[in-house]
């Protein structure tokens, strides 16, 4: 019998920190992972795409050059080269990741954990037992009960990151993140691509203002946008037949994207043995990310909490301090979402209308990206920045982007909600100009109608 002090189950964005942050915290500490380290994200999800975003940013952006001042001969993309490109960038990570993990003193060990007790799992042949046990198992992508979804042209998340040649029309179902990052990655390359949204809007949940942004944005590009569109079915793996306003239409693809979320990868890790309860294939967790058995401990995707990586990553810190013996609890008040389009979207905390919802008074400040300057320098004008504040105590409550860059100094309203400072406190930091983040400023500054950049 293999015996630690630790056990994670699932290599991925939480599984592997979780890991690392055990063995560093002293303890005895291994890694199952049964297919490659870095889990979803970096081999079947963030990373990838957004390798392949880049390159088909970088195309979109020549069209662009002759306003720039700059004369471009004939230019073409091979995409078996972009997804060549995008293959190195995964492999260089996952290697790094394998090394930290073994450099930090964890075990790594690869194949497919079952429980088979409380304190015990089995990999193959080989059985092992561990004080406190971490479940990180991950998710994959869900499957809809459309006639028709099983044909070959029919192609999940994993699907389209495993093409090598590009398509040359595109049909997506779903147009949630997954959704419209495929939307701009086929249509920054120049193809005719279609979205089917069975929902009234594109990236419904988020605030309003992002959603109608975003739809014209996508649909200046030439994006196809259905809303409150029912699928009925998907013909020969290249027709999605579905129903809009009474009417019975058809959109027809190369190929057919199922974008339509993901399930927790569960049912195979013999949790009933163990005495863990699920619902619904999620497992339950209180604020320590216990499980009803209480030196078992789950994190990321399979908890239902929010999928994503940096949620994960941050419940691996807290489950690694915790099964050492500490009380730390997840905070989820300032999780950050991003949306690699382009623009990017980025947005933490309450949406206006959830804010009030919630009982708050509220006041809300926006500023057009058109009137940033850095963002006019880029050739990039479209979006904005908003702020919804609480107008009894000035606090921050949410923050939400449309702009180029936006992914990268969300940062600062993710700080600045989790540590209660006032919109006053926001708009009298200074932000370095010419730079995209002053629109957070300049909203901040709308919140109380002082902004100077707006009429």
């Amino acid at each position: 019998m293999n015996q630690y002090e630790v056990a994670v189950i699932g290599g991925g964005p939480g599984g592997y920190i979780a890991a690392i942050r055990s063995a560093q915290l002293g303890k005895k500490t291994v890694l199952v992972e049964k297919r490659d380290v870095g889990g979803t994200c970096l081999n079947r999800g963030c990373i990838p795409t957004k390798a392949l975003l880049h390159s088909a940013e970088v195309y979109h952006e020549l069209s662009g050059a002759k306003s720039l001042g700059i004369t471009l001969g004939e230019y073409s993309f091979q995409y078996k080269k972009m997804a060549k490109r995008k293959d190195k960038v995964v492999k260089q990570l996952r290697s790094g990741v394998e090394n930290l993990v073994a450099g930090h003193g964890a075990q790594l060990v690869r194949g497919e954990a079952v429980l088979t007790g409380p304190h015990t799992f089995r990999v193959g042949e080989e059985e092992f037992e561990a004080e406190r046990i971490i479940l990180a198992s991950g998710s994959y992508p869900a499957s809809i009960p459309i006639p028709g979804a099983d044909q070959p042209g029919v192609l999940n998340s994993d699907g389209v990151l495993a093409l090598e040649e590009c398509p040359e029309s595109v049909v997506i179902i779903g147009g949630g993140v997954i959704g419209v990052e495929f939307a701009t990655l086929f249509r920054d390359l120049g193809k005719p691509v279609t979205i089917v949204e069975m929902l009234p809007t594109i990236l419904y949940g988020n605030d309003p203002d992002v959603c109608t942004t975003m739809t014209g944005v996508l649909t200046d590009k030439g994006v196809t946008i259905h809303t409150g569109a029912k699928v009925l079915e998907i013909r020969d793996g290249l027709t999605c037949v579905f129903e809009k306003d009474g009417q019975t239409l058809e959109a027809r693809g190369q190929v057919v994207i199922l974008a339509t979320g993901r399930k927790p990868e569960t049912a195979s890790l013999g949790l009933e043995t163990a005495g863990v309860e699920t619902e619904r294939g999620f497992v339950a967790v209180d604020d320590e990310l216990r499980t009803n058995v209480p030196h078992i401990y789950a994190i990321g995707d399979i908890t239902g909490k929010q999928q994503l990586a940096h949620v994960a990553t941050a419940q691996g810190v807290v489950a690694a301090h915790n099964a050492a013996g500490e009380h730390r609890k997840m905070d989820y008040s300032a999780v950050p979402g991003c949306i690699y389009t382009t623009p990017e979207i980025a947005c933490v905390g309450l949406t206006e209308e959830k804010a009030k919802e919630a009982g708050y008074t509220v006041k809300t400040g926006r500023f057009n990206i058109s009137g940033n300057g850095r963002a006019l320098a880029i050739s990039c004008p479209d979006g904005f920045a908003k702020i919804v504040a609480d107008e009894v105590t000035d606090r921050v409550l949410g923050c939400h982007v449309v702009a180029p860059h936006a992914t990268e100094f969300i940062s600062e309203a993710v700080l600045a909600i989790r540590q209660g400072l006032t919109v006053e406190q926001l708009g009298e930091t200074i932000h370095a100009h010419p730079t995209v983040s002053e629109a957070l400023m300049e909203a901040a500054h709308d919140v109380e109608g002082l902004c100077c950049h707006k009429l």
